[in-house]
């Protein structure tokens, strides 16, 4: 027993060293220990992917993500069966969630171009020119000058005005329209825009009786230009040196020389007016008196 005597100490040591070590490592562990703090959610309903405007929800365009309590937007939906049949009247993007503003009133239940109108406001649609503008860059919820081209025959002179200003746009597509006796069909923009009844008067003549363009505004500019058009004599007047392009010079018969029409003056319009004659190589004016 005696010759056994230190290694019965040594063993008693190594397990005294043993449970010590446990104790303070344990003790170390408890006061290094971070507590984590619980994390609060709460489920929003958010877009499964893209969704365009007058689009009719269903189950399968929305699911339910996790977002933090307190970051979590106000006004949004926690269940997906809210949404079920409600449409759209703005645009939406994947995961963006979905909030009531978005949303058209309860008893809309048709979706298309007829849920995204204003009260008291109308669409029209109207084909524009897609080679020469910017058709192929205007989209929903854009906003656009309408300007107008009418041709000489039906006004003294071909003229261009902008006819309406700063409207939105609804909807854009693309009609298929038969030139002649063409045999393929050939693409025509067709771009559909939010107006009063009086602004659809307008535009519609504008459409009847000439031809139509867009131009595209910024997002951010929405003051009100007044503009006079621009006719053929305007238009060539153009970095010019100045003169008065109404009026017009022409050239005598034998080619050598020019006439100056002069208008004349306004006390005498209503009056007379002035004919130039032309025998061979000479010109002449003559003045006619009108009866009152």
């Amino acid at each position: 027993m005696g010759k056994f005597k230190p290694f019965i100490l040594l063993g008693t040591a190594l397990i005294v060293a043993l449970i010590t070590t446990v104790l303070i490592y344990s003790w170390l562990q408890k006061k290094t220990k971070v507590e984590k703090p619980q994390v609060q959610t709460r489920e929003v309903v958010v877009a499964e992917a893209d969704i365009p405007p007058g689009t009719v929800l269903n189950k399968g365009m929305t699911k339910v993500v996790p977002f933090l309590k307190e970051s979590a937007p106000e006004g949004c939906f926690a269940d997906p069966a809210q949404l079920e049949g409600r449409v759209l009247i703005s645009p939406i993007k994947a995961k963006e969630p979905i909030f009531e503003s978005r949303l058209a009133p309860i008893t809309v239940k048709d979706g298309g171009v007829a849920a995204l109108i204003t009260p008291k406001k109308r669409a029209i649609a109207v084909r524009v020119d897609k080679t020469i503008g910017v058709s192929g860059f205007i989209h929903p919820g854009n906003r656009v000058d309408v300007l107008v081209t009418i041709s000489a025959g039906k006004i003294p002179d071909p003229t261009t005005k902008i006819v309406l200003e700063n409207i939105p746009v609804l909807a854009v597509g693309v009609e298929i329209e038969r030139k002649g006796k063409e045999e393929k069909p050939s693409n025509v923009d067709v771009i559909t825009i939010e107006v009063t009844p009086e602004e659809a008067e307008r535009l519609a003549l504008a459409a009847t009786e000439g031809r139509l363009l867009m131009a595209l505004r910024n997002f951010t500019d929405t003051e009100e230009v007044i503009t006079k058009g621009i006719t053929i004599p305007m238009l060539l007047a153009s970095y010019s040196s100045g003169k008065d392009p109404r009026v017009p010079a022409r050239k005598t018969a034998s080619g050598k020389g020019v006439v100056k029409v002069k208008p004349l003056p306004a006390e005498e319009r209503s009056s007379a007016f002035t004919v130039e004659l032309i025998k061979g190589t000479t010109t002449s004016e003559v003045r006619f008196e009108r009866k009152r």
